[in-house]
């Protein structure tokens, strides 16, 4: 099994994608917390902001302080970690490579065969890559798993490639 997938075809850039170094992608979507209804959205760029802005305010009012150390959400953080099954979209990966005008499809290659998916779908497709802590070894490295859970059970496994058209 290969754990590099290549997104090629109808791309201005081709490029390969590692699923081992998403773990430490800030962009992961814990699973199980999306499928149960648990997950929120959070925009990075906005979430930053006011914690910048609370932080300014503070030492204003206050002034400088030093931060305690905040050990047990380091030990907890690690402990999800190793134990949590996580994801990332799809999306920002394709639109990286940047689809051409004329290309309207993406096929997802794997060892059984291809599965295709309209471009104005790529919203509603997650890409799994740990299950309780373990990257997917025996049957990935990834699994497309819709974002309305229609395939959870049966998500598409042993992916090679992603190829735009």
């Amino acid at each position: 099994m290969e754990l590099i997938i290549p997104i090629k075809g109808a791309v201005k850039f081709t490029i390969t994608l590692d699923p081992t170094v998403w773990i430490f992608d800030d962009r992961k979507i814990d699973l199980d917390e999306f499928f149960s209804g648990e997950y929120e959205y959070k925009d990075e760029l906005e979430e930053y902001t006011k914690v910048t802005s609370a932080h300014w305010s503070r030492e204003i009012i206050e002034g400088s302080t030093v931060p305690p150390t905040l050990q047990t959400e380091k030990k907890y953080e690690r402990t999800k970690v190793l134990t949590s099954t996580y994801g990332v979209e799809l999306k920002p990966f394709i639109l990286n490579a940047e689809p051409l005008p004329e290309a309207s499809s993406l096929i997802i290659e794997t060892t059984d065969g291809e599965h295709t998916f309209p471009l104005n779908e790529l919203d509603s497709l997650l890409l799994k890559f740990s299950h309780k802590g373990q990257p997917l070894r025996e049957d990935g490295p990834v699994h497309v798993i819709k974002k309305d859970g229609s395939n959870i059970n049966k998500p598409i496994k042993f992916i090679t490639a992603f190829r735009i058209e």
